[in-house]
């Protein structure tokens, strides 16, 4: 049957390996490994099988008698007050009971789930290896959401979701950033819109068939791809659809979002998913989309401030970009939608970590149903508690959201404003973000001239400046001579962790005078005299 809601963008619920699984009332599947959701009232067997180790038939039988034995001798005596230590000796049996099957039907489904998500034995979820990282102490994650299972997506195998997550497991601090879907770039092979073109087609460029050793490929791949494009060694990458996000909401039962409508807009709306307001009926009146979607009829309608979001809602919000009219606050279309993503993932987290979401079976089974039927990723099972230890004590908090847009290195299309394939700058934002080196936060630039120095002093200067971690962007001769070593001029005094680098490789005092002649656009200004010995 054709699909007649209009085309959007998001994510899609993953295909089942089961040809043959079905779906239930209540949108869930069930198939052959023994896994069957129907409300709620079946489990695992696996999981029931694992429970049962723990106490035998035999014994329940036995110790149930004893209790009944007990309960028969008791009214044959005469009352007396209950030992203490029975009482807490009987409470910590039932505990111990309740205890083993509610760890074993979890345990049963964890194990189940992750199998499906993550590499390795299952064994491996005993230990806790620490994350792979780069030489700078990073660990990065990336993250692609592809809608390849919805009947009237157009280009539903394309990534339009692609988000980049580094962790630092030492300093327990994170931050995430959103490459916008229409990125050009050049894919340096064969692909469907040819040898270049937008970001999102390279993942199915890699590999288009539908298999494990393609997901396998695809992933691999395109973690080098997009790390070769934003300057970083990316160790893992995770596969989602939307039913990750719209499965994973609805096991926690709701999450809380702060609105804030882009371009001083007074909240949110986007009346491009308005046909969930027709309750089915493509010719609902204004009145029944009221009904159906108070107070204005629209599905996605949210003034600034905090929103409480279900499953769907927290769905259509990640997928909203303010693409058909009416709509307003999603201006910035794209960038919007990646910051409303990075927002719902954050709220995720926040409410999946609460205590009443842990000490509930329902919501514990429910999330990990949720990612095991619908996340792939490369990581090893001997990392899944180093993963869960890190998502604990990172504080919300020191969680930075880069913003490429307002940081003006590319522009509203989603482009480098440095030009097409040049990602240079885009670079430098990451790793100034990234580093806690205080030269890297203050990315100074410098000016370089040779002001009577032997022919060549500018460049050997420039390359022991860039080895200091240092940008150079000027490099020519000087119009006036110098008879100094060095002579080094702080234009913007703006620089204290630079001036005090330069101070320590010249030994010369900076000057805090205007140079010499008039430069712009640089932070400090070095002269090479003709009494400095430059080793080339």
């Amino acid at each position: 049957m054709k699909n007649d809601r209009p085309s959007i963008d998001g994510f899609i619920p993953r295909r089942s390996g089961n040809p043959h699984a079905e779906s239930n009332h209540n949108g869930l599947r069930s198939d052959d490994g023994g896994l069957a959701r129907h409300g709620g009232t079946h489990v695992e067997t696996t999981g029931l099988q694992q429970t049962n180790q723990g106490l035998s038939r035999q014994e329940l039988d036995e110790t149930l008698q004893s209790i009944d034995n007990d309960s028969e001798q008791d009214k044959k005596r005469p009352k007396k007050p209950r030992s203490i230590k029975k009482i807490i000796k009987r409470t910590v049996v039932a505990l111990l009971l309740v205890g083993l099957l509610v760890g074993g039907y979890i345990a049963g489904r964890a194990a189940i789930a992750g199998s499906n998500i993550f590499k390795g034995n299952i064994l491996g979820l005993l230990q806790s290896e620490p994350l792979k990282q780069d030489e700078n102490g990073q660990t990065n994650i990336l993250i692609v959401g592809t809608s390849e299972d919805d009947p009237g997506h157009e280009g539903a195998d394309l990534t339009d979701s692609i988000m980049v997550i580094s962790v630092n497991q030492e300093k327990k601090t994170a931050t995430m950033f959103s490459i916008p879907r229409d990125l050009e770039v050049e894919y340096g092979m064969a692909c469907t819109p040819g040898y270049s073109g937008k970001i999102n087609a390279y993942f199915t460029c890699v590999n288009p068939e539908d298999s494990e050793q393609a997901e396998e490929e695809k992933q691999t791949a395109t973690r080098k791809f997009i790390g070769d494009i934003v300057g970083l060694d990316i160790q893992y990458s995770a596969r989602v659809n939307y039913t990750v996000m719209r499965d994973v909401v609805g096991a926690l039962g709701a999450i809380s979002v702060n609105i804030e409508g882009s371009e001083g807009a007074p909240g949110i709306m986007d009346s491009n998913f308005d046909w969930k307001c027709r309750g089915g009926n493509a010719y609902a009146s204004r009145a029944t989309m009221i009904q159906n979607c108070p107070p204005n009829g629209h599905f996605i309608d949210y003034p600034n401030g905090p929103a409480t979001l279900d499953a769907e809602h927290a769905l259509y919000l990640a997928m909203a970009r303010g693409d058909s009219q009416p709509t307003y606050g999603l201006a910035n279309s794209n960038f919007d939608r990646e910051k409303n993503q990075q927002k719902i993932i954050l709220a995720i987290r926040e409410k999946a970590l609460s205590t009443g979401t842990l000490t509930d079976i329902n919501k514990v089974t429910g999330l990990i149903d949720a990612l095991g039927n619908n996340l792939r990723t490369n990581f090893e099972s001997s990392e899944f508690r180093t993963i869960m230890s890190l998502a604990n004590d990172i504080n919300p908090d020191s969680i930075q959201r880069l913003d490429f847009l307002g940081s003006k290195i590319m522009d509203a299309a989603g482009q480098p404003t440095a030009g097409y394939y040049e990602y240079s700058e885009i670079q430098a934002y990451i790793k100034k973000s990234l580093s806690s080196d205080p030269i890297v936060k203050e990315s100074a630039t410098l000016a370089v001239y040779n002001g009577g120095a032997q022919a060549g002093a500018a460049a050997s200067v420039t390359t022991q400046l860039k080895s200091a971690g240092l940008s150079v962007v000027q490099t020519a001769d000087s119009p006036t001579e110098s008879t100094a070593t060095y002579e080094i001029y702080d234009v913007t005094k703006t620089k204290s962790a630079t001036k005090a680098k330069l101070q320590e490789l010249y030994g010369v005092t900076v000057k805090t005078t205007a140079p010499p002649f008039a430069v712009t656009g640089v932070d400090f200004v070095i002269i090479i005299g003709s009494a400095a010995q430059i080793a080339q």
